[in-house]
């Protein structure tokens, strides 16, 4: 039962440092990649589609970005869609190709998305903390369906408390070397 726990704990936490890290993935840093316009949807015949699936997305060089649409007929909502995600740079349509020209990023700019992974691993961290909440709560439920002693429940709840911290330290980790990717000229 109780190791049923700790399993329970440690996937769903090695998940939310996935997350995460999908998330860093997202953010700009020195070079461009195509992970920055992962999350930008396109109105596809009403449905919205994730802009790799209606057309070729490429890297040119380190500060372009070209997407060649399969269908001509969708230039205009990508556009419209890259505009409307604020990714911070205006697409240019040349009638064929929609090219995304990144300058090179400021120091204030660096710090800003910083700050946003900053922010992102401060989610992750609650995200963590609620599943040690959700384990502890288990656990005491089975101390008080009588199913364990406290001794076990003491033991249980200070592993919890051991996976968390992993978890916490792995987080940290990852948002450091993020942090110096972004900062790196």
């Amino acid at each position: 039962m109780v190791s049923e726990i700790y399993t329970y704990t440690t996937t769903h936490m090695d998940k939310s440092i996935e997350a995460l890290r999908r998330e860093f993935s997202t953010l700009r840093t020195g070079k461009v990649t195509t992970n920055i316009v992962d999350n930008i949807k396109v109105d596809y015949y009403g449905t919205p589609t994730a802009l790799n699936q209606v057309g070729n997305v490429i890297v040119q060089d380190a500060t372009t970005i070209a997407i060649s649409p399969w269908e001509k007929a969708l230039l205009n909502p990508i556009t419209k869609a890259i505009q409307e995600a604020n990714i911070g740079v205006n697409p240019n349509n040349d009638g064929s190709i929609i090219k995304l020209f990144f300058p090179p990023m400021t120091v204030d700019q660096r710090q800003e998305i910083v700050k946003q992974a900053k922010a992102m691993g401060e989610k992750a961290k609650v995200a963590v903390r609620n599943i040690r909440k959700d384990s502890n709560d288990k656990v005491k439920k089975l101390e008080k369906d009588k199913a364990i002693s406290e001794d076990e429940v003491k033991k249980a709840l200070d592993q919890i408390q051991k996976i968390t911290d992993e978890h916490i330290a792995k987080i940290d980790e990852a948002l450091k070397a993020k942090e110096i990717d972004i900062l790196k000229v």
